[in-house]
């Protein structure tokens, strides 16, 4: 279990209290205390020259995923595009909640992630979705992240962006049964869904995890949701203050089905039904177009932009130059697609600046832009506009004492001049490798790469196992479900290349 006692004080060589608006400071002391952070000063000079060899930062924040510990190509989903790829995320059977979200959560924090949202689209199974949720909550205790829990809300179109019978027509008829019974969707009451939400909610804090768990609701996406569903989830979120989670326009096929259910605009539409509210978070908006990004920023709701991910699915890559000039909030998120499949908040942080910061002489995206993305931003995704939310991203006196620490010997391995700015390496070369320590809270949750909290190993093990162990009871049954997801993601080519989901009815 993870040790109790919050940290006294840090001490290192370099500081980036604020990266991009403050410059680095060498030899500095972070005092912390009730989980926050109550100063920061120099060392004495004494004291400065024996610091440790460690650069301190603020931890990142991902703003949008969905606790997946499978990754794609374990799955046989590498370079599928995302209609496609859905479906291969249920090839594997269902396992222990607390194993699945615990050996995510540990892969996130090991690489700097204090902050974590958690849009739970894919559930386990095998117990009443409360008690899996409860189980999620203790697994982000142990590990010692704080994370956002989106109940996942639909009730419509489970194979494509329209009616299921419309979709199961147009594929081989020999899978048509095998798709509809595990992927049509059977609808659930408005009044329903919420309930669940409110029911999770009560069980978070009765569970005592309600200073580490923040739920909100989690409709998928329009194209995904009823308008009377999404009414209904605004008018609950505005009386209840409860944030709101959702996908939109991460792909072509999107906009195009967008643009024909919704010709007064889908943004408008989530405006005028009283959704688009600082309280939302949007995920991707790869193909959102200048005057609805202008729309979302004054209305003050937050995008959580996935770079990985949208290569990864071949969705597209976000506008964000055009987001950061029209003003939105922007927030990195990784959807459980990071570059190398590896969660490393680090690499996808500069794997983004390098494809937004500009061209040539033109800067795009500044280092203090980038960075309210990396890590100011998210937090309130994660956690709503709380206080903390608010001065998330910098090392000042107030602010929570979420840190990274980073080896600097290892970061700045060829050390040639003294006074190279600790900002460039970072943005050149950090990744998880360079982590010495993490801190949530004013607690250490990782030392040198291992997560205090729980035996990731041991867990990861255990779940490996068992996983094996199900996929061969039931060898002849999953591979027949994988041979179908193959053959439907064959289908779904045609289907969606021939411009049939415009003209789908909404």
């Amino acid at each position: 279990m993870l040790a109790r006692t919050p940290e006294e004080h840090i001490d290192c060589a370099w500081l980036l209290a604020d990266p991009g608006v403050q410059p680095a400071q060498r030899g500095m002391r972070i005092a912390l205390e009730g989980g926050g952070i109550r100063s920061v000063a120099p060392l004495p000079d004494l004291a400065a020259s024996s610091a440790p060899r460690l650069l301190a930062l603020p931890a990142l924040a991902n703003a949008h995923d969905h606790a997946r510990t499978f990754r794609s190509a374990t799955l046989g989903a590498f370079g599928q595009p995302l209609e496609s790829w859905l479906p291969f995320l249920g090839v594997v059977p269902g396992m222990d909640p607390y194993l699945c979200a615990a050996t995510s959560f540990a892969r996130s924090v090991r690489h700097g992630v204090a902050n974590l949202m958690v849009h739970y689209t894919r559930v386990q199974g095998g117990m009443a979705y409360a008690d899996e949720a409860a189980a999620v909550a203790r697994a982000a205790r142990d590990v010692g992240v704080r994370i956002g829990f989106a109940v996942a809300m639909r009730d419509r179109h489970g194979i494509a962006y329209c009616d299921d019978a419309a979709v199961l027509s147009a594929l081989r008829p020999g899978i048509r049964d095998a798709v509809a019974e595990r992927l049509a969707v059977k609808p659930v009451s408005p009044a329903q869904q919420l309930a669940l939400v409110d029911e999770v909610a009560r069980r978070v804090e009765e569970g005592g995890h309600a200073g580490h768990v923040t739920v909100q609701y989690g409709p998928a996406a329009v194209q995904w949701c009823s308008t009377p569903l999404l009414e209904a989830i605004a008018r609950a979120s505005a009386d209840t203050g409860r944030p709101v989670h959702m996908h939109l326009l991460e792909t072509r096929y999107q906009r195009d089905w967008a643009d024909a259910n919704h010709p007064g605009g889908i943004v408008r539409f989530l405006d005028d039904i009283g959704l688009l509210t600082p309280r939302l978070t949007l995920a991707h908006c790869a193909w959102a177009r200048p005057e609805e990004l202008a729309l979302i920023a004054e209305r003050g709701a937050t995008i959580a932009v996935n770079t990985s991910s949208n290569l990864g699915l071949k969705s597209g890559i976000a506008p964000v130059p055009e987001m950061l000039k029209h003003g939105c909030r922007v927030a990195m998120g990784l959807d459980g697609m990071a570059f190398d499949e590896d969660d490393d908040a680090l690499r996808e942080m500069r794997l983004a600046y390098s494809l937004h910061r500009g061209w040539g002489y033109d800067t795009t995206m500044t280092r203090e832009q980038l960075w309210a993305f990396a890590s100011g931003n998210g937090p309130r995704s994660v956690r709503g506009g709380g206080a903390w939310g608010r001065q998330s991203g910098r090392i000042a006196p107030g602010a929570p004492a979420d840190i990274v620490l980073l080896d600097w010997d290892a970061l700045d391995d060829d050390a040639l001049f003294a006074e190279t700015d600790p900002l460039d390496l970072l943005l050149a070369r950090a990744n998880g490798s360079h982590i010495a320590k993490v801190l949530v809270g004013g607690r250490r949750v990782v030392d040198r790469g291992r997560v205090l909290g729980i035996d990731e190993p041991a867990l990861r093990a255990e779940l490996l196992a068992r996983m094996r162990g199900a996929l061969a009871a039931d060898a002849a049954g999953a591979l027949s479900w994988r041979e179908t997801v193959k053959a439907l993601a064959e289908d779904l080519g045609p289907f969606y290349r021939s411009g049939r989901i415009g003209g789908c009815c909404g």
